[in-house]
């Protein structure tokens, strides 16, 4: 099992759809929101994912096929 962080950015045409949701739902993946900002324009969220890593790129990849862009978290603002 492993843990990772990553930045989500939606574009405006994704914001009303149930993304994290989805990606719980669909991929062997326990999701935990730990930051997020969503306006009409954009969506940027900080979410926690963990599973086994094939199940996680898995669902990376699945997130990039639909228009999210997806960026590791490299500094942890959120446990300081």
């Amino acid at each position: 099992m492993e843990t990772t962080r990553l930045w989500l950015m939606y574009p405006a045409k994704l914001i009303t759809r149930p993304i994290v949701y989805e990606l719980g739902h669909d991929f062997k993946v326990t999701t935990n929101v730990r930051q997020a900002s969503v306006t009409d324009e954009i969506g940027l969220v900080c979410l926690e994912i963990s599973g086994e890593r094939e199940e996680i790129k898995r669902s990376i990849s699945w997130l990039e096929e639909i228009g999210v862009k997806v960026e590791p978290v490299e500094i942890n603002t959120i446990e300081g």
